[in-house]
C-alpha cells in the first residue's frame, strides 16, 4: 500500500484556508503542514487542523510532497521555483506569476524536475463547463461577464489579472486558435489598477470573444454565453445552471442543461492530488496558465493605456479632503 501524499499550503489567508478545509477532508492524502509569514495566523490554522506550522519555507519543504501556493501574486514565482527545485509538485493559485517569462521558467523547471505544475483556474472544474465541453463544436462568438463587489484583497493586481483571467483561460481552451488582434479598455475607480475592463479578442479562425470584468459591481455575476452556427449556450458558473437554444423546424427550442452540481475547488484539489500521485498531466497545466497570463498581460497594458490621466489624478480625486 502506497504511503499517502503529504500535503501543505504556503499562505493561509482566505484562499489558503479554503484549500486547508478541503485538503483536511481528502482521502488517501495527509494534510501535514502550512507556512505563513504571519505567525499568529499560521498557528491558528495549524491548531485547527492539528498539523505543523513551519517556521520557514525551507522547513515547510521538508514536511510535504505536494503544496498549494496561495500567497500574493508577487511571491508566486520565488516560492514556486523553490518548491519545484526541491522536487515538489505544486498548485499555484492564479495568476501563475506576475510576468509571462517567469511562468515559462516555472514550466521548464517543472518539466526538468518531472513534477506536476497545476494552476488554480478553478472554473475549469466547474460542472457547468463540463456541460459545455460535452456540446463543444467550433464557437463563433463568446460573451463572458465576471462581476463582483470590491474585494479589499488582491489589490496589487487589477481586475484583468484578478477576475478576467479566469474567463480568458476558459476561452483559450474552447477556441484553440491563434489570436489575430485585441481591443481593450479599462477604468480605475478605487484602485491604482483597472477596476473595470472590457476586451474584444478576435481569433484567426473567425471567433470573437467579448469579455467584461468588474470588481466594483453591486452584484456578483459569473456567466458565459457561447454561440455556434446552430445553437446558443448560456451558462451560469455561480449557480451551476445553464440553458441551450437551438433552431428546430424554423423555431427556437429552449432546453435546460443538466448539471451535476459540485464544489469546483474540491474537484480541483482532488484532481491535483491524483495527478501528483500518478505524475499525469493536470487539467490546467503551467503552459496553459502561462498562455492565459500572456493574454491577460496584453489586455492589462491596453486597458491601462485608456486611463493615464485618471491614474495621475488619483490623489486629488480620492484624497483625505475628498476634493
Amino acid at each position: 500500500m502506497k504511503k499517502p501524499l503529504r500535503i501543505g499550503i504556503v499562505g493561509v489567508g482566505s484562499i489558503g484556508r479554503n484549500h486547508a478545509r478541503i485538503y483536511s477532508q481528502l482521502p488517501d492524502a495527509q494534510f501535514s503542514a502550512i507556512f505563513d509569514t504571519n505567525r499568529a495566523t499560521a498557528n491558528e490554522v495549524a491548531e485547527q487542523y492539528r498539523i505543523q506550522a513551519a517556521g520557514s519555507l525551507e522547513e515547510f519543504t521538508d514536511l510535504v510532497d505536494v503544496a498549494t501556493v496561495a500567497t500574493p501574486t508577487s511571491s508566486h514565482y520565488e516560492i514556486g521555483k523553490h518548491l519545484i527545485s526541491h522536487g515538489k509538485s505544486v498548485l499555484i493559485e492564479k495568476p501563475i506569476t506576475e510576468k509571462p517569462e517567469q511562468a515559462e521558467e516555472l514550466v521548464r523547471l517543472a518539466k526538468q524536475q518531472s513534477v506536476v505544475l497545476q494552476v488554480g483556474h478553478v472554473e475549469r472544474f466547474n460542472p457547468v463547463l463540463s456541460a459545455l465541453e460535452q456540446r463543444l463544436t467550433t464557437p463563433r462568438f463568446i460573451e463572458a461577464h465576471r462581476l463582483s463587489p470590491y474585494p479589499f484583497r488582491s489589490l496589487e493586481i487589477g481586475a484583468v489579472l484578478d477576475l478576467m483571467i479566469h474567463d480568458l483561460e476558459v476561452i483559450l481552451h474552447l477556441v484553440r486558435s491563434p489570436i489575430r488582434n485585441i481591443d481593450a479598455v479599462g477604468v480605475a475607480v478605487l484602485s491604482q489598477g483597472e477596476d473595470i475592463a472590457n476586451a474584444r479578442i478576435r481569433f484567426e479562425n473567425g471567433c470573437v470573444a467579448n469579455v467584461t470584468a468588474s470588481r466594483i459591481s453591486p452584484e456578483t455575476m459569473r456567466k458565459i454565453r457561447v454561440f455556434y452556427e446552430d445553437a446558443y449556450l448560456s451558462l451560469d458558473y455561480q449557480n451551476q445552471s445553464g440553458e441551450i437554444y437551438r433552431l428546430v423546424d424554423g423555431g427556437i427550442k429552449r432546453e435546460a442543461v443538466e448539471v451535476e452540481k459540485d464544489e469546483p475547488l474540491k474537484r480541483e484539489l482532488s484532481s491535483f492530488v491524483e495527478c501528483s500521485r500518478q505524475g499525469s498531466q493536470p487539467v490546467v497545466s503551467g503552459s496553459q496558465a502561462a498562455a492565459a497570463l500572456g493574454l491577460a498581460t496584453q489586455i492589462t497594458e491596453l486597458a491601462r493605456e485608456s486611463f493615464p490621466d485618471l491614474k495621475r489624478s488619483r490623489g486629488r480625486r480620492f484624497g483625505p479632503t475628498g476634493a
